[in-house]
């Protein structure tokens, strides 16, 4: 009987391409980039500072709105100083470690924004169906409960998908063709059986953000039954009007999220520069587009904006 030693070679250094097939347009896409990257930490950050400064605006909906700016940075900021770094100066180098430290961030802050959109929808109807108790329901003790326990929620989904990464030997190849670490791209790298891998994604995807999408359309059809009911028309469009800015948000996250998370796992066939521009622009154009659309479609903020650039220069 012969015995065999092998000595089996994990890789603990890759290398990020970018958009696979689109190498020599890098520096062309690198201004959206850049752009995209800007406007979000400007205007995320303009409204952090405004609903923090101004306490006419410490109500339930502004905080919350507020922790969702603090998550679109960090969304932003996982990935994209990563990808231009790879735009200008070919800098796609990357140890294990911070891989899984980017995957890590990157989940957690996803799964965390997500459980933010279902509070806000919450908000929306305690604030329609019981106005006179909007504060005494939604207190300041309450709402850091909430972030909190979204933060657990997410931090205990997210760490057994880091524990299945870190148990993989990555032996196949150090080459990722994407913009930046993702959970479903590394583990293809692996020379193991990652079907495990695949439905815990699946479970993840099943228990977070389809579960949430799910509570948040009861709580618009509890926000139009209530709305419905009452008397006048006026009523109605006023209480719609504050739903309006979430709704544009939701369909925002949920939209280009769902789809590229389905195909990068189910898509096969599609080209890789696609799956890679997908995921891209679930992490470029919500975090750019959520401090305009509330900003644009909140009365409040729109004040405070005007009074800050404007009233102050004269």
């Amino acid at each position: 009987m012969t015995s065999l030693n092998h000595t089996v070679f994990s890789h603990t250094v890759f290398h990020l391409l970018g958009i696979p097939g689109l190498e020599d347009q890098h520096i062309w896409i690198s201004i959206p980039y850049f752009i995209s990257y800007v406007i979000t930490l400007l205007g995320n950050s303009l409204l952090i500072c405004i609903i923090f400064t101004k306490r006419s605006l410490h109500e339930p909906m502004y905080l919350f709105l507020c922790m969702l700016a603090g998550a679109d940075v960090v969304l932003c900021t996982c990935t994209v100083p990563q990808a231009l770094a790879i735009f200008w100066f070919h800098a796609g180098e990357i140890s294990l470690d911070r891989c899984i430290t980017q995957v890590f961030f990157l989940s957690l802050t996803c799964i965390f924004e997500s459980g933010i959109l279902v509070v806000m929808a919450f908000d929306r109807y305690i604030a329609i169906c019981y106005p006179l108790r909007y504060t005494t329901i939604l207190t300041h003790t309450l709402i850091w409960k909430i972030c909190v326990i979204d933060l657990l929620r997410s931090y205990g989904t997210i760490f057994p998908m880091i524990f299945l990464l870190k148990r993989l030997t990555f032996c196949k190849s150090n080459i990722l063709p994407n913009t930046a670490c993702k959970e479903i791209v590394l583990a293809r790298v692996s020379c193991d059986d990652i079907r495990v891998n695949i439905w815990y994604g699946i479970f993840v995807l099943m228990s977070t953000v389809v579960l949430d999408t799910v509570l948040i359309f009861i709580s618009y059809v509890l926000i139009l039954c209530a709305v419905f009911h009452m008397p006048s028309q006026e009523a109605h469009q006023k209480a719609l009007n504050t739903c309006g800015s979430h709704i544009c948000v939701i369909i925002l996250f949920y939209g280009p999220g769902i789809f590229s998370v389905l195909t990068q796992r189910f898509g096969h066939h599609i080209s890789p520069h696609i799956h890679v521009l997908l995921a891209n622009i679930y992490i470029l154009i919500p975090p750019m587009l959520n401090p305009i659309i509330y900003g644009i479609m909140t009365k409040q903020i729109q004040e405070q904006v005007f009074h800050a650039f404007f009233i102050k220069q004269k």
